[in-house]
């Protein structure tokens, strides 16, 4: 019998050694597990398990544990991030779970996204498409002026802001029937083209990161809605139109 608000679980984990081997899933048993734990804790206590019976821990990415980085990226019982909503699987606790439940904890599934390990994905393909241009160049000799002393019109600077609290986790693309990465190239876009700094390159931003967001094999968005719901952060798929926009309107000047 497990203590009060403790669970009995079964784990179903995705089990892959590197990106060329063929993958499968392992069943666990673990138990008394809090449900004030988070869904991290609880992996930790099963890789300490798993340590001290000489075998080989379940490798998951994770490092500020507070929602911020993005990086633990689990699809967990058919959902980017687990059955909570507007939380990372950081920020998942195990009260979400019922005693005696089977939770299927799998990587993200995109073919832009190629399992490292078990649950790890190179997520490397969100770097190319910021570094083609999600970015503004400052030139910083002589007297800039400061950032703060440009005016922004309060509307703009608040949706620029929902568009910048993205944390490029990549839920939009593994939740997307379609593999797509709309969401999260929408809402870099629209953090640059709502303000004024972002102006100078807002045509070619726009047009580099849509290339390479192409180039990097992500799917066509068919505007299914489910990247808005998973997401951790609730980007809005008003970033996905005013991305089209940017798009239809670079292209034609």
């Amino acid at each position: 019998m497990s203590a009060k608000n403790n669970l009995n679980l079964t784990l179903k984990i995705w089990r892959q050694k590197n990106r060329k081997t063929k993958g499968q899933f392992e069943t666990y048993k673990i138990s008394d597990v809090s449900t004030d734990s988070s869904f991290l804790e609880m992996l930790d206590v099963l890789n300490a398990r798993l340590i001290d019976e000489d075998k080989e821990p379940v490798a998951f990415d994770h490092d500020c544990r507070e929602g911020i980085c993005g990086m633990c990226s689990l699809y967990i019982n058919g959902r980017a991030h687990g059955p909570d909503t507007g939380v990372a699987t950081c920020q998942l606790h195990m009260r979400m779970f019922t005693d005696n439940q089977t939770i299927v904890i799998e990587p993200w599934r995109s073919v832009a996204f190629p399992v490292i390990k078990d649950l790890i994905v190179d997520r490397s393909a969100f770097d190319r498409i910021m570094a083609a241009g999600g970015f503004i160049s400052v030139n910083t000799s002589g007297n800039t002026l400061d950032a703060n002393a440009i005016p922004v019109d309060k509307e703009a600077a608040e949706a620029s802001m929902d568009a910048a609290s993205c944390i490029s986790c990549g839920a939009c693309v593994a939740t997307c029937p379609n593999g797509a990465a709309m969401l999260f190239v929408g809402a870099k876009v629209s953090h640059f083209a709502l303000l004024p700094q972002g102006q100078v390159e807002r045509k070619r931003r726009v047009l580099n990161m849509v290339k390479t967001m192409d180039e990097e094999g992500f799917g066509h968005c068919s505007v299914i809605g489910a990247c808005e719901v998973e997401c951790p952060k609730l980007i809005s798929l008003d970033n996905i139109a005013r991305l089209n926009r940017e798009y239809m309107k670079a292209w034609i000047d």
